[in-house]
Protein backbone atom coordinates (compact mmCIF):
# COMPACT_ATOMS: atom_id res chain seq x y z
CA UNK A 1 0.00 0.00 0.00
CA UNK A 2 1.26 3.46 -0.92
CA UNK A 3 0.06 6.46 1.06
CA UNK A 4 -0.96 9.40 -1.16
CA UNK A 5 0.52 12.35 0.68
CA UNK A 6 -1.58 15.39 -0.21
CA UNK A 7 0.32 17.57 2.23
CA UNK A 8 3.62 16.91 0.43
CA UNK A 9 2.12 17.39 -3.04
CA UNK A 10 0.48 20.65 -1.96
CA UNK A 11 3.85 21.87 -0.63
CA UNK A 12 5.45 21.03 -4.00
CA UNK A 13 2.75 22.97 -5.84
CA UNK A 14 3.28 26.00 -3.61
CA UNK A 15 7.03 25.90 -4.28
CA UNK A 16 6.42 25.69 -8.04
CA UNK A 17 4.04 28.65 -7.86
CA UNK A 18 6.47 30.62 -5.69
CA UNK A 19 9.22 30.27 -8.31
CA UNK A 20 6.85 31.21 -11.12
CA UNK A 21 5.45 34.26 -9.32
CA UNK A 22 8.91 35.47 -8.30
CA UNK A 23 9.72 35.96 -11.97
CA UNK A 24 6.55 37.97 -12.64
CA UNK A 25 6.46 41.76 -12.70
CA UNK A 26 2.78 41.94 -11.73
CA UNK A 27 1.72 39.55 -8.96
CA UNK A 28 -1.65 37.74 -8.91
CA UNK A 29 -4.07 39.17 -6.35
CA UNK A 30 -6.62 37.06 -4.46
CA UNK A 31 -9.40 38.65 -2.42
CA UNK A 32 -11.52 36.55 -0.05
CA UNK A 33 -14.89 37.87 1.12
CA UNK A 34 -15.80 36.59 4.59
CA UNK A 35 -19.28 37.35 5.92
CA UNK A 36 -20.24 36.39 9.47
CA UNK A 37 -18.61 34.69 12.43
CA UNK A 38 -18.34 31.03 11.41
CA UNK A 39 -15.36 29.75 13.39
CA UNK A 40 -14.20 27.19 10.80
CA UNK A 41 -14.46 29.77 8.01
CA UNK A 42 -12.24 32.16 9.96
CA UNK A 43 -9.58 29.47 10.27
CA UNK A 44 -9.79 28.51 6.58
CA UNK A 45 -9.60 32.12 5.43
CA UNK A 46 -6.58 32.75 7.61
CA UNK A 47 -4.83 29.76 6.06
CA UNK A 48 -5.67 30.90 2.53
CA UNK A 49 -4.38 34.39 3.24
CA UNK A 50 -1.16 32.96 4.66
CA UNK A 51 -0.72 30.57 1.71
CA UNK A 52 -1.05 33.42 -0.78
CA UNK A 53 1.46 35.62 1.06
CA UNK A 54 4.00 32.81 1.42
CA UNK A 55 4.23 32.24 -2.33
CA UNK A 56 4.49 35.94 -3.19
CA UNK A 57 0.88 36.40 -4.24
CA UNK A 58 -1.13 39.36 -2.98
CA UNK A 59 -3.80 38.10 -0.62
CA UNK A 60 -6.37 40.07 1.30
CA UNK A 61 -9.63 39.49 3.15
CA UNK A 62 -12.75 41.65 3.26
CA UNK A 63 -14.43 40.85 6.57
CA UNK A 64 -18.09 41.81 7.02
CA UNK A 65 -20.47 41.23 9.96
CA UNK A 66 -23.20 38.58 9.94
CA UNK A 67 -25.94 41.20 9.47
CA UNK A 68 -24.50 42.37 6.14
CA UNK A 69 -27.29 42.88 3.60
CA UNK A 70 -27.58 41.20 0.21
CA UNK A 71 -27.27 44.62 -1.38
CA UNK A 72 -24.00 45.33 0.43
CA UNK A 73 -22.56 41.90 -0.46
CA UNK A 74 -23.44 42.40 -4.12
CA UNK A 75 -21.90 45.89 -4.04
CA UNK A 76 -18.63 44.42 -2.76
CA UNK A 77 -18.55 41.69 -5.41
CA UNK A 78 -19.38 44.17 -8.20
CA UNK A 79 -16.58 46.46 -7.03
CA UNK A 80 -14.10 43.57 -7.04
CA UNK A 81 -15.25 42.54 -10.51
CA UNK A 82 -14.43 46.03 -11.77
CA UNK A 83 -11.06 46.26 -10.01
CA UNK A 84 -8.46 45.24 -12.61
CA UNK A 85 -5.82 44.70 -9.93
CA UNK A 86 -7.93 41.86 -8.44
CA UNK A 87 -7.50 38.58 -10.32
CA UNK A 88 -9.28 36.11 -8.03
CA UNK A 89 -12.46 36.48 -5.96
CA UNK A 90 -13.55 33.91 -3.40
CA UNK A 91 -16.75 34.13 -1.38
CA UNK A 92 -16.08 32.01 1.70
CA UNK A 93 -18.94 29.58 2.33
CA UNK A 94 -21.17 29.17 4.23
CA UNK A 95 -22.63 32.67 4.38
CA UNK A 96 -25.44 33.71 6.79
CA UNK A 97 -28.84 32.20 6.02
CA UNK A 98 -30.54 35.47 5.11
CA UNK A 99 -28.18 35.92 2.13
CA UNK A 100 -28.77 34.39 -1.31
CA UNK A 101 -25.69 32.26 -1.87
CA UNK A 102 -26.45 31.24 -5.47
CA UNK A 103 -27.15 34.83 -6.50
CA UNK A 104 -23.92 36.07 -4.91
CA UNK A 105 -21.80 33.36 -6.50
CA UNK A 106 -23.27 33.98 -9.94
CA UNK A 107 -22.47 37.68 -9.63
CA UNK A 108 -18.73 36.95 -9.52
CA UNK A 109 -16.99 37.45 -12.87
CA UNK A 110 -16.47 33.87 -14.18
CA UNK A 111 -12.88 34.71 -15.09
CA UNK A 112 -12.21 35.70 -11.45
CA UNK A 113 -14.18 32.80 -9.95
CA UNK A 114 -11.27 30.91 -8.36
CA UNK A 115 -13.70 28.43 -6.73
CA UNK A 116 -14.91 27.37 -10.18
CA UNK A 117 -18.54 27.41 -9.04
CA UNK A 118 -20.06 29.93 -11.46
CA UNK A 119 -22.56 28.47 -13.94
CA UNK A 120 -20.31 29.61 -16.80
CA UNK A 121 -17.36 27.64 -15.39
CA UNK A 122 -19.60 24.62 -14.78
CA UNK A 123 -20.54 24.79 -18.46
CA UNK A 124 -16.91 25.16 -19.50
CA UNK A 125 -16.03 22.03 -17.53
CA UNK A 126 -18.95 20.10 -18.99
CA UNK A 127 -17.96 21.06 -22.54
CA UNK A 128 -14.22 20.59 -21.89
CA UNK A 129 -13.48 24.26 -22.57
CA UNK A 130 -10.72 26.19 -20.86
CA UNK A 131 -11.83 27.79 -17.59
CA UNK A 132 -11.48 27.72 -13.83
CA UNK A 133 -12.24 24.34 -12.28
CA UNK A 134 -13.53 23.56 -8.76
CA UNK A 135 -10.60 23.26 -6.35
CA UNK A 136 -11.26 19.97 -4.57
CA UNK A 137 -12.01 17.90 -7.72
CA UNK A 138 -8.96 19.42 -9.41
CA UNK A 139 -6.93 18.47 -6.34
CA UNK A 140 -8.13 14.88 -6.64
CA UNK A 141 -7.06 14.73 -10.28
CA UNK A 142 -3.70 16.30 -9.47
CA UNK A 143 -3.04 13.63 -6.83
CA UNK A 144 -3.87 10.88 -9.33
CA UNK A 145 -1.49 12.43 -11.89
CA UNK A 146 1.37 12.94 -9.46
CA UNK A 147 1.08 9.39 -8.13
CA UNK A 148 1.07 7.99 -11.69
CA UNK A 149 -2.44 6.57 -11.53
CA UNK A 150 -3.44 5.78 -15.11
CA UNK A 151 -7.14 6.61 -15.45
CA UNK A 152 -7.53 5.65 -19.11
CA UNK A 153 -9.96 2.78 -19.49
CA UNK A 154 -10.17 2.26 -15.73
CA UNK A 155 -13.43 1.65 -13.88
CA UNK A 156 -13.96 4.62 -11.57
CA UNK A 157 -16.70 4.94 -8.97
CA UNK A 158 -17.58 8.26 -7.32
CA UNK A 159 -19.77 8.25 -4.21
CA UNK A 160 -21.57 11.58 -3.76
CA UNK A 161 -23.24 13.80 -6.35
CA UNK A 162 -22.71 17.29 -4.94
CA UNK A 163 -21.98 20.21 -7.24
CA UNK A 164 -18.85 20.92 -5.19
CA UNK A 165 -17.15 17.56 -5.56
CA UNK A 166 -19.07 14.52 -6.80
CA UNK A 167 -20.40 15.77 -10.12
CA UNK A 168 -17.31 17.70 -11.24
CA UNK A 169 -14.83 14.98 -10.27
CA UNK A 170 -16.93 12.40 -12.12
CA UNK A 171 -16.83 14.63 -15.20
CA UNK A 172 -13.06 15.13 -14.89
CA UNK A 173 -12.48 11.38 -14.58
CA UNK A 174 -14.64 10.75 -17.63
CA UNK A 175 -12.67 13.35 -19.57
CA UNK A 176 -9.50 11.53 -18.48
CA UNK A 177 -10.95 8.46 -20.25
CA UNK A 178 -12.12 6.55 -17.19
CA UNK A 179 -15.43 4.70 -17.27
CA UNK A 180 -17.33 6.40 -14.46
CA UNK A 181 -20.22 5.37 -12.24
CA UNK A 182 -21.68 8.15 -10.07
CA UNK A 183 -23.33 6.81 -6.92
CA UNK A 184 -25.50 8.48 -4.28
CA UNK A 185 -27.89 7.76 -1.40
CA UNK A 186 -30.41 6.04 -3.70
CA UNK A 187 -27.90 3.77 -5.43
CA UNK A 188 -28.88 0.11 -5.15
CA UNK A 189 -26.26 -2.52 -4.26
CA UNK A 190 -23.67 0.15 -3.47
CA UNK A 191 -21.30 -2.42 -1.98
CA UNK A 192 -21.26 -4.41 -5.20
CA UNK A 193 -20.79 -1.29 -7.36
CA UNK A 194 -17.83 -0.18 -5.23
CA UNK A 195 -16.18 -3.57 -5.44
CA UNK A 196 -16.03 -3.12 -9.21
CA UNK A 197 -13.99 0.08 -8.90
CA UNK A 198 -10.32 0.30 -9.79
CA UNK A 199 -10.45 3.95 -8.68
CA UNK A 200 -12.83 4.85 -5.84
CA UNK A 201 -13.50 8.49 -4.92
CA UNK A 202 -15.62 8.97 -1.80
CA UNK A 203 -17.29 12.32 -1.11
CA UNK A 204 -20.45 11.37 0.75
CA UNK A 205 -20.00 13.21 4.05
CA UNK A 206 -20.61 10.08 6.15
CA UNK A 207 -17.80 9.00 8.49
CA UNK A 208 -16.25 5.57 7.84
CA UNK A 209 -19.06 4.54 5.47
CA UNK A 210 -16.75 2.71 3.06
CA UNK A 211 -15.53 -0.48 4.68
CA UNK A 212 -12.96 -3.03 3.55
CA UNK A 213 -15.58 -5.41 2.15
CA UNK A 214 -16.65 -2.66 -0.30
CA UNK A 215 -13.18 -2.29 -1.83
CA UNK A 216 -11.46 -4.58 -4.32
CA UNK A 217 -7.84 -5.66 -3.85
CA UNK A 218 -5.47 -3.14 -5.42
CA UNK A 219 -7.99 -0.31 -5.78
CA UNK A 220 -6.89 3.32 -5.60
CA UNK A 221 -8.98 5.00 -2.88
CA UNK A 222 -9.40 8.78 -2.65
CA UNK A 223 -11.20 9.94 0.51
CA UNK A 224 -12.61 13.47 0.21
CA UNK A 225 -14.64 13.32 3.42
CA UNK A 226 -13.82 15.37 6.51
CA UNK A 227 -15.88 14.47 9.56
CA UNK A 228 -15.35 15.12 13.25
CA UNK A 229 -16.07 12.07 15.42
CA UNK A 230 -15.33 12.18 19.15
CA UNK A 231 -13.08 15.19 18.61
CA UNK A 232 -11.04 13.46 15.91
CA UNK A 233 -11.02 14.12 12.15
CA UNK A 234 -11.94 11.07 10.09
CA UNK A 235 -12.83 10.53 6.46
CA UNK A 236 -15.66 8.74 4.69
CA UNK A 237 -13.43 5.66 4.41
CA UNK A 238 -12.54 3.24 7.22
CA UNK A 239 -8.87 3.98 6.68
CA UNK A 240 -7.27 1.38 8.97
CA UNK A 241 -9.14 -1.50 7.35
CA UNK A 242 -9.30 -0.28 3.75
CA UNK A 243 -5.57 0.49 3.59
CA UNK A 244 -4.92 -3.27 3.91
CA UNK A 245 -6.61 -3.81 0.52
CA UNK A 246 -5.90 -0.60 -1.43
CA UNK A 247 -2.82 -0.15 -3.61
CA UNK A 248 -2.88 3.60 -2.94
CA UNK A 249 -4.99 5.58 -0.46
CA UNK A 250 -5.33 9.13 0.88
CA UNK A 251 -5.35 9.71 4.65
CA UNK A 252 -7.63 12.11 6.53
CA UNK A 253 -6.31 14.58 7.45
CA UNK A 254 -3.38 15.17 5.09
CA UNK A 255 -4.84 13.81 1.86
CA UNK A 256 -7.21 15.78 -0.33
CA UNK A 257 -7.68 18.68 2.13
CA UNK A 258 -4.31 20.42 1.57
CA UNK A 259 -4.77 20.07 -2.19
CA UNK A 260 -7.90 22.22 -2.17
CA UNK A 261 -5.94 25.21 -0.90
CA UNK A 262 -3.03 24.57 -3.29
CA UNK A 263 -5.34 24.43 -6.30
CA UNK A 264 -6.98 27.69 -5.18
CA UNK A 265 -3.59 29.36 -5.63
CA UNK A 266 -3.14 27.70 -9.03
CA UNK A 267 -6.56 28.99 -10.03
CA UNK A 268 -5.70 32.55 -9.06
CA UNK A 269 -2.62 32.51 -11.27
CA UNK A 270 -4.64 30.95 -14.09
CA UNK A 271 -7.37 33.59 -13.61
CA UNK A 272 -4.78 36.32 -14.04
CA UNK A 273 -3.59 34.77 -17.30
CA UNK A 274 -7.15 34.41 -18.59
CA UNK A 275 -7.82 38.10 -17.86
CA UNK A 276 -4.59 39.19 -19.55
CA UNK A 277 -5.27 37.44 -22.84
Amino acid sequence: MELIDGKAVAASIREELKEEIAAMETKPKLVVVLVGDDAASKVYVGMKERDATEIGMEGSVIRKPANTSQEELERIITQLNRDETVHGILLQLPIPDHLDEARALDLINPDKDVDGLHDVNVGRLHNKKDGLRPCTPSGVMELLRRYDVDTSGKRAVVIGRSNLVGKPVARMLEQANATVTLCHSRTKDLDQVCRGAEILVVAAGRPNMVTADMVSDGAVVIDVGINRVDGKLVGDVDFEQVKLKASKITPVPGGVGPMTRAVLLQNCLKAMRIQNR
